[in-house]
């Protein structure tokens, strides 16, 4: 992850994370029609038209999103990916509640759910591929 990418980010609400994730999860730039119904059928979120301008406006401010018109329709277009704000959050998460160790937050995340085998088998194989990156 690039730090400078995040230096001086401020974090997201919890609407403007909401409407961030609608966004990556179109997978493409998305017209505000088309993001407003989104909002409303995947999220439960029933924001007016004004409302989701100017979180989009908001979030312009934090280099999040772009948006730009294209005939009649303006679209947003996301500026940062949903896996380096994930990897920032994650970071940030475990530096303050697992005062950086990784094996606590893994600890804590694994006794808070209960694992199925596959996931069990899927951590052991993350964690052989991590230590044989590290080996080298």
């Amino acid at each position: 992850m690039n730090e400078q990418f995040f230096e001086e980010e401020r974090n997201l609400s919890a609407s403007e994370t909401t409407i961030m994730k609608a966004i990556w999860d179109a997978g493409q730039d998305i017209s505000i029609p088309d993001l407003i119904e989104l909002l409303r059928t995947d999220y439960g979120k029933d924001y007016a038209r004004t409302t989701v301008v100017t979180f989009l406006l908001k979030l312009s401010d934090k280099g999040f999103v772009r948006t730009y018109r294209k005939g009649k329709l303006s679209y947003a277009h996301a500026m940062k990916s949903e896996a380096d704000y994930r990897t920032k959050l994650l970071n940030e998460e475990t530096d303050y509640w697992f005062e950086g160790n990784v094996s606590n937050l893994f600890s804590a995340l694994c006794s808070s759910r209960k694992l199925t085998k596959e996931e069990i088998l899927e951590i052991r194989s993350l964690l052989d591929d991590i230590d044989a990156h590290n080996a080298h």
